[in-house]
């Protein structure tokens, strides 16, 4: 059967031949004459090997000219030149249109070096800075072609893939390990998919910026670590487990790792963190992390992600829907403590202080309960509306401890809100802050990122409607209708001590279904951990060549 269907295979190469140009039906003789070889003579042996070495290359066109010759990348267009004597080019267009951005071609045995060579699609080579998508369309475009032409060969089983910068090695870094990141931890050895080995390739006639690779190879790794804790089960992810694997993960990376248990936050009077807690038969733990990268004598930017390991609404019970993603509602905590390890891996010149609550919100016998009035450190009593809206409560105290370290400014991750999903669905983070600085310095490395953000107003409008009865000081919820996310950002502000500020509702971006970016595949998204790496890393590096 099998030497049946080669010989359709030269049947049909014999019909083309006739209807080619002369230089096409060179390049089909000597493809003919080489690939009769391989598969008649060797048979199934050399079918059933898979190739051990892929290279993933760019190619340049317009996508809305279906008869754009294309333009290689520097890199392709040498490897096309001093390897394939041509050859790729020439295939490359006998394959059809260009591949567009997101699609690949992939071309067999050219050479004895690379059984497999994926080219994708970069779009236009005029791509740039977009002013309407708050994005670099080129860079954007890089991570798409990357991921794509390594899930290409990955199906291949190939052993080793590597990848050519396409203008922007660190780009081209994160959409490919990205891009090869499965959720797989739980699931049979012998059934998990195969996971190459990613290298960056390059022409020694061409400069390589190995340095760019590495960044973005750290940014993708610690994205793909939030990724992991939030894919967790929360059976096996509880607070006490979280702050085990953390103390693993940072252990030898630079990072001080002190777990604190409920005594300890009882004697800080965090009755608030405490409450939320209480309904769960699990421990809370807080975590706090601390990098010195610096003068110590320097003051920290302290960094506060939300800990729920599992958030079932509590006596507000949710709907299974909503349910069904709940794990990942420690995707602040996840996100914090990936970037603290990106820093460190990065030696950023930079003070980190990180502090983690962790616990569950449950259904139990001493949950709290609507109506519940909470008094906390600095002195304000806060009235418990809705049991489901516990988040800004478990980080009341973490705001009112962060006060210890005098911190340059404080930054918080948390997944309060589900009505930024709504407003954004999963296009970009919403971020609320005190800070015009703070501000423009997140919206530019999520222009580098990719990773987007978008401002959200802390009107004085949305704290009277949280302050506006007269019993308590502050309520969870507040009055009014609408505006969830920004009556949360402005409960937050109500605690926080001094200075700069700047609150991140990660709640739409928690998931992917595949589709809202093809460097992620579905499940948890990891999202914004490198937009918050580069913003620090600009800050402390502003002459950081991106």
């Amino acid at each position: 059967m099998q030497i049946i269907s080669h010989i359709g295979r030269m049947s049909v190469l014999f019909r083309l031949r006739s209807i080619l140009p002369s230089r096409t039906k060179q390049l089909f003789a000597v493809m003919f004459r080489r690939n009769a070889h391989q598969k008649i003579v060797s048979g199934t042996e050399n079918c059933s090997k898979p190739p051990s070495r892929g290279l993933v290359l760019g190619v340049y066109s317009d996508e809305h000219d279906r008869y754009e010759s294309g333009l290689l990348t520097p890199a392709a267009a040498k490897y096309n030149e001093y390897y394939t004597n041509g050859t790729l080019l020439d295939l490359l267009h006998i394959a059809g249109p260009m591949p567009k951005r997101g699609e690949a071609r992939i071309f067999y045995n050219l050479e004895p070096t690379y059984s497999a060579v994926a080219v994708c699609g970069l779009g236009s080579e005029c791509l740039g800075y977009d002013p309407v998508e708050k994005q670099d369309i080129s860079k954007e475009a890089i991570r798409i072609a990357a991921a794509t032409g390594c899930q290409e060969l990955q199906k291949l089983d190939t052993n080793r893939i590597y990848v050519e910068d396409m203008g922007h090695a660190e780009s081209a870094a994160e959409g490919a390990h990205m891009g090869m990141w499965v959720n797989q931890e739980m699931r049979n050895v012998d059934r998990r998919v195969f996971i190459p080995q990613l290298q960056l390739y390059y022409e020694p006639a061409l400069s390589c910026d190995s340095n760019g690779w590495r960044i973005g190879l750290a940014k993708a790794e610690a994205q793909n670590l939030a990724r992991l804790l939030q894919e967790s089960p929360a059976n096996r992810m509880t607070p006490t487990t979280f702050a085990q694997n953390v103390v693993q993960i940072l252990c030898n990376s630079g990072v001080n790792v002190e777990v604190k248990v409920r005594s300890w936050a009882e004697s800080q009077g965090m009755t608030s963190f405490l409450t939320v807690a209480k309904g769960s038969c699990e421990p809370p733990i807080f975590l706090e992390l601390s990098y010195y990268g610096t003068n110590p004598k320097e003051r920290p930017i302290v960094l506060i992600g939300q800990g729920n390991t599992y958030d079932s609404g509590g006596i507000s019970a949710k709907k299974l829907h909503a349910l069904r993603d709940m794990r990942g509602d420690m995707a602040g905590a996840a996100c914090i403590v990936a970037t603290c390890r990106a820093i460190a891996a990065l030696k950023l010149p930079v003070n980190i202080r990180a502090l983690i609550p962790l616990c569950e919100h449950m259904i139990g016998c001493n949950a709290m309960k609507p109506g519940d009035v909470v008094k906390v450190k600095n002195g304000k009593s806060i009235e418990v509306v809705d049991a489901d809206y516990e988040g800004p409560l478990v980080l009341v105290d973490a705001l009112l401890y962060a006060e210890n370290f005098g911190p340059k400014y404080i930054v918080d991750v948390s997944t309060i809100s589900d009505h930024v999903l709504e407003t954004f669905g999963k296009v970009c983070s919403a971020v609320f802050t005190n800070s015009e600085d703070l501000w423009q310095r997140i919206k530019n490395a999520s222009v580098h990122t990719g990773d987007r953000v978008w401002r959200l107003p802390l009107w004085d409008y949305f704290t009277q409607q949280m302050c506006s009865v007269q019993h308590v000081d502050v309520q969870n919820f507040g009055r009014g209708v609408g505006g969830e996310s920004c009556k949360a950002a402005a409960f937050l502000r109500e605690f926080l001590p001094c200075g700069e500020w700047m609150h991140i509702d990660a709640y739409n971006v928690m998931t992917t279904k595949g589709i809202d970016f093809p460097y992620l595949r579905r499940g948890m998204a990891g999202r914004p951990t490198r937009t918050l790496i580069e913003f620090i890393a600009q800050a402390c590096c502003p002459n950081k060549c991106n």
